[in-house]
């Protein structure tokens, strides 16, 4: 199954979830990531992030949803209210869309300790969705299982 997660930057909770799928998705998953008006770069904390829980960081950049109009994916997941709200290019086809908001871990304020919490909290959400969308493609569900589940892991903190 192939998976393009989209945020308006692609710097932060996108990157996450690309990494996330493509390290815990058991080879049943291939993800990427995009963002409509994606940054220059990475968010040095993502890097950070991925690093501390062994995750690679080869390859993540920030990358245009017009970039990857080959990508064919089966599924869009927006992470970002403003990305749900934008018209999608119409390559993304026949992909089923569903959003997944999540705060911006970037935009946390106060102490070093709490924006870094911001960050594992990003990241604990989407490992613990991303963990049990892998399980249920264990049992070669149909495209519909999919897409009710991801509406369902929609709600889950």
């Amino acid at each position: 199954m192939r998976i393009l997660f989209v945020c308006t930057q692609n710097r932060c909770r996108s990157i996450i979830a690309e990494a996330v799928a493509n390290r815990f998705g058991e080879g049943r998953i291939i993800a990427a990531s995009a963002g409509s008006e994606p940054a220059q770069k990475v968010h040095p904390e993502t890097l950070k992030l991925l690093k501390s829980h062994g995750i690679s960081t080869a390859g993540l950049a920030c990358k245009s949803w017009d970039d990857m109009q080959t990508f064919e994916p089966d599924f869009v997941i927006t992470l970002c209210d403003k990305a749900a709200h934008e018209s999608c290019p119409i390559w993304f086809g026949m992909s089923l869309r569903v959003h997944w908001g999540l705060a911006d871990p970037a935009k946390a304020e106060g102490s070093e300790a709490q924006k870094w919490a911001a960050f594992e909290d990003t990241y604990k959400i989407l490992h613990n969705r991303i963990k049990k969308l892998a399980r249920l493609l264990e049992s070669d569900p149909s495209r519909t299982d999919i897409y009710d589940l991801l509406r369902t892991l929609a709600a889950e903190i």
